[in-house]
């Protein structure tokens, strides 16, 4: 399936918000949903969610459901979502994609370390974490669906 292209709306949208929900299909088939933190890639329609030192069940990130899910079955859906007490201004942006796992070596380190340096500039809470040496999420959007006003 060919990557989606965001507009301008769209990307501001997902610039702007602090989390998403991402969600995975577990073994049995039901969707697994996590609050994730997250950035816009800026050069290709990808998000990227760290796999941080908060408190999990694993201290192996790579033991994680939402990494076992993306391995056995790669499709991933977000969902970034604006409320307001205004209904007017309620507004959603679901992004359909492909998620791979990002290793901080080998030919995965450019662009490991580019999606680092994206979440701690948005994230401060990563400037004391070390991301460097964690694997990171892509996800690779191939379809956004939105509704209500973006902007």
């Amino acid at each position: 399936m060919a990557e989606v292209v965001l507009t301008a709306q769209q990307r501001a949208f997902l610039d702007a918000a602090r989390r998403a929900t991402l969600a995975t299909t577990a073994p049995d088939g039901r969707p697994r949903l996590v609050p994730i933190c997250f950035v816009l890639a800026e050069d290709v329609p990808a998000v990227y969610s760290p796999l941080d030192e908060k408190p999990k069940r694993s201290a192996d990130p790579r033991e994680l459901a939402r990494v076992r899910d993306l391995l056995v079955l790669p499709e991933a859906t977000i969902l970034v979502d604006r409320w307001e007490e205004d209904w007017r201004r309620l507004a959603w942006l679901r992004a359909y994609g492909t998620g791979e796992l990002l290793e901080p070596e080998d030919r995965a380190r450019p662009e490991h370390s580019t999606a680092v340096e994206q979440l701690r500039a948005k994230y401060p809470q990563y400037r004391d974490q070390a991301l460097e040496r964690r694997p990171v999420i892509r996800i690779t959007l191939t379809r956004v669906v939105t509704w209500g006003p973006l902007a």
